[in-house]
């Protein structure tokens, strides 16, 4: 999946954090509501301009994240 069709950054919009499609919904608080227990389908419900390749999105950036800081650790 390349997130980075999906996962926007703009310095106006909620401090720079990463969002998801230019919405105002971050990918800390997709990830939160997963840790929280929501499922997918939970989150597409309460918020129907998500779609279930957003959190896919979401997830995939969140590893790519922790694989460059574990990548930086090596240096």
């Amino acid at each position: 999946m390349n997130y980075r069709e999906i996962i926007t950054i703009e310095a106006g919009k909620r401090g720079g954090k990463p969002c998801i499609r230019g919405l105002r919904i971050t990918v800390y608080d997709v990830l939160e509501y997963l840790a929280s227990g929501m499922s997918m389908e939970e989150i597409v419900e309460d918020f129907p301009e998500l779609s279930s390749e957003d959190i896919r999105a979401v997830l995939s950036f969140a590893a790519d994240r922790e694989r460059h800081i574990e990548s930086l650790k090596a240096v």
